[in-house]
């Protein structure tokens, strides 16, 4: 039976999976291309990315709640329902992405108050303007994905991504080195390439939406349930706040670790953007399992189902331990080969190679965790889950990771030491919840 549900949950979740490839590939594409203009260059998009990604995170975490609540209703074969949802969830959305990108725009001078190199601020200042306001229409593609994949149609945001990589390559090749008569921007001209390419793919996706045949029925009910109302919002805050809290506390705790390791100096700070885009990719394919799971829980939830549901999250949590061995295995293999995809200075792929043995190591960990919380968003426990979120993150991994880096003169390996005990703790935390609870539910309905 677990076989079977696996089987079923990686069919759901492969277009997910490869549409989280492909939007990491944007990021992956971006620090490789302004790599080759220069360290300093990749280390103050290093620096953006960290202050970016905790609002940036936390307005995904909002989009969540569109997808849990559109699949539970989904589940009860309520189709009005779901159309009231999406029109809710696309406006509550929206509202989040704008006040984070005029939060970011208004605050962008903060860059150089984080101890950074000079000259890794001045360069980052207008890369950070662009990437904020590319902030909302991913947020809004992000929100109508959710929906799609609410109703197990994951295929289309997935096309749309990886469509948008070859799109994303052009403007980079355009504007950050200047060919065809182009501008030569360098990182601001990555900037605009994402700022481009997220607006296309978003626009692209709500034309899908409102005239596919297999939304229709959805857009048909429009006159009746797209109407904004406040219990409804509520419904939605409820999941939402929770899942940004937890998705916004493990990307902070990356995001604070990152600044501080650009405090130590701008090679470890690129090295360390090396080893966590790394990471970071691998970890798309858990956050694919961890959605298609938690759809899928969510879906059963609906139908009040707790022994589909327990066989459901054992299936997968067996899944990530599995995937989470592969990639580690993977990262020390290739730790000396990876780096030099980025960069080709001597010193900085010396460290990121050293790095990368510690992400090898926190890939079991970080794969569980994701897929653990993933789960207990689909059954509706989002409180709990994120107490113990920032227990394991800010109380126990971020201050280990000072204490090594700052005390015991470990720099960015003690950092990274911090991230495994944090995401260890995590992991172990949220699997043993759900696995207690779904295993009650289930023997109360034997």
């Amino acid at each position: 039976m677990l076989r079977e549900e696996a089987g079923k949950t990686i069919r759901l979740a492969l277009p997910i999976i490869f549409g989280e490839l492909a939007q990491m590939a944007l990021h992956i594409i971006d620090s490789a291309m302004v790599g080759r203009v220069g360290y300093k260059e990749l280390a103050a998009a290093a620096l953006v990315m960290s202050v970016l990604n905790i609002p940036f995170v936390i307005g995904i975490g909002i989009t969540i709640a569109v997808s849990q609540m559109v699949s539970m209703a989904h589940g009860r074969r309520d189709g009005q329902q779901v159309s009231h949802y999406l029109y809710n969830g696309f406006w509550l959305c929206a509202a989040s992405a704008l006040v984070i990108s005029l939060a970011l725009e208004l605050g962008k001078n903060v860059l150089f108050h984080l101890g950074q190199d000079p000259e890794v601020g001045r360069l980052a200042v207008p890369f950070l303007q662009l990437m904020g306001w590319s902030v909302i229409p991913m947020i809004l593609f992000m929100t109508l994905k959710q929906f799609t994949d609410g109703l197990e149609f994951t295929r289309t945001a997935m096309l749309l991504s990886v469509l948008a990589l070859p799109i994303n390559v052009f403007i980079n090749w355009l504007l950050i080195f200047g060919n065809l008569g182009a501008p030569r921007l360098e990182l601001v001209g990555a900037g605009w390439g994402t700022l481009i390419t997220r607006t296309l793919i978003f626009l692209v996706m709500g034309t899908v939406i409102f005239t596919h045949k297999t939304f229709r029925r959805y857009i048909a009910v429009r006159s009746n349930q797209w109407k904004l109302k406040w219990k409804t919002i509520k419904e939605l805050l409820h999941i939402g706040i929770p899942s940004s809290l937890q998705v916004g506390m493990e990307a902070g705790a990356f995001a604070v670790s990152g600044i501080l390791i650009g405090t130590i100096s701008p090679v470890a700070q690129a090295a360390h953007q090396i080893a966590l885009v790394c990471a970071s990719f691998t970890f798309m394919v858990s956050m694919g399992l961890a959605q298609g799971g938690s759809i899928r829980t969510s879906n059963a939830f609906g139908r009040n189902s707790w022994a589909h549901i327990n066989a459901i999250g054992k299936s997968t949590l067996i899944m990530a331990l599995m995937y989470g061995l592969f990639c580690a295995i993977s990262f020390i293999s290739l730790r000396n080969v990876l780096p030099f995809a980025f960069n080709d200075e001597k010193v900085v792929v010396e460290m990121a190679s050293m790095l990368l043995l510690f992400a090898a190591i926190f890939q079991i960990s970080d794969s569980t965790q994701a897929i653990a919380a993933g789960l207990l968003r689909g059954i509706k426990d989002v409180k709990t889950p994120t107490i113990l979120i920032a227990v394991a993150y800010w109380v126990v991994g971020i201050p280990v990771g000072c204490l090594l880096a700052f005390t015991f003169n470990m720099g960015a390996s003690g950092i990274w030491l911090g991230f495994i005990t944090g995401l260890t703790l995590s992991a172990l935390f949220l699997s043993l919840r759900f696995l207690r609870m779904t295993g009650k539910k289930h023997m109360a309905t034997v």
